[in-house]
């Protein structure tokens, strides 16, 4: 199986000091936010599906600092690292992971469909794979609009060997809409092995069939992501259409919480987990002169209070009323 391809390109966009420390800080955000998550589950606070995305946090948080307020992003149910690179608010986050009235959807999506669009986190989808046709949606509104929005669909692996990743590619090259495609690629679809059921060795080379650039990164390298998500997003906001990235990287734990990740082997696990991307990012920051570990350290501190209070937040808030189970389902009477 082949991580990465070499990055040839000399004329690649480096991130500067400020953001560097920001892709950090999304990164911090997603690797805290999972560990309260698991923590808050394990010990019985909540009872919720929860789908860990610990080892893949430098994907979003370089995408994201590519991106505009306005942009957009569509994503599935295995996407919390997603939102919060993005800026789903925590207390809106929590609420709705909760099931509380004050969530992002008024606790009746749960955290494998929170939505967000003051954030342009527009979707949450439960469904694999449907994350493309809807970016493609959203993009031909920008595009019909002359809007320069670009919106982001994040996808796994195993989604890039169903129709609607085909079809979403094909009529956004024919269109050149202003969308990326990023897989997130951990190596396994649910508990399927990548190998075992995708026919190339890089989901980057189906870009070819569609007449769009693809590119294969490592999606643990900040440096490396950032570029990649930079030079696509300038492209579809240029107007030149979309590009699909590859951004290999591993999850730390099964497919879903409590999954005993039985079809990854001990020797692979360890390997990745001793390149757990967040340290390391930390300490490079460090020995260039970016940031202090004083400096850091503090950042990290704020982001655990807002973790906590964002729990607290959320368990105290109330349940949704009975009414609710109507509202939002059809139009309100007399609504414009």
């Amino acid at each position: 199986m082949t991580t990465a391809s070499p990055e040839p390109n000399t004329n690649a966009a480096i991130p500067d000091a400020a953001t560097q420390v920001d892709i950090y800080r999304r990164m911090s955000l997603i690797s805290q936010n999972d560990e309260a998550a698991r923590k808050t589950v394990k010990s019985g606070r909540l009872m919720m599906p929860y789908y860990s995305p610990k080892g893949q946090e430098v994907i979003p948080s370089a995408v994201s600092v590519n991106l505009n307020d306005d942009d957009r992003i569509c994503t599935i149910y295995r996407g919390t690292h997603d939102m919060l690179a993005k800026g789903v608010p925590l207390r809106d986050l929590w609420a709705e992971m909760a099931g509380r009235v004050t969530g992002t959807c008024k606790g009746k999506g749960g955290p494998m469909h929170v939505t967000h669009p003051a954030s342009g986190a527009i979707l949450t989808t439960g469904i694999v794979g449907s994350s493309m046709p809807i970016a493609n949606g959203l993009a031909w509104a920008a595009k019909l609009s002359g809007s320069k929005r670009v919106t982001i669909a994040y996808f796994g692996d195993a989604a890039s060997n169903i129709g609607a990743f085909h079809e979403s590619l094909n009529l956004a090259s024919v269109w050149k809409l202003p969308v990326v495609f990023i897989c997130q690629n951990n190596l396994f679809g649910e508990h399927t092995r990548f190998e075992n059921a995708t026919s190339v060795d890089q989901i980057s080379k189906r870009a070819a069939g569609y007449s769009m650039p693809g590119v294969t990164v490592d999606g643990n390298d900040p440096f490396k992501m950032y570029a990649a998500a930079h030079a696509a997003i300038n492209r579809a906001r240029d107007g030149d259409g979309p590009t699909l990235i590859e951004a290999m990287t591993f999850r730390f734990y099964g497919h879903v919480f409590g999954d005993d990740d039985h079809y990854m082997t001990k020797e692979e696990k360890a390997a990745a987990l001793a390149k757990d991307p967040l340290p390391i990012f930390r300490a490079r920051l460090i020995a260039d002169g970016v940031a202090t570990d004083a400096q850091l350290t503090e950042l990290d501190a704020d982001i655990r209070a807002q973790i906590e209070d964002a729990i607290q937040f959320a368990l105290s808030s109330e349940m949704p009323p009975i009414e609710e189970l109507t509202r939002d389902v059809y139009a309100e009477a007399g609504a414009a």
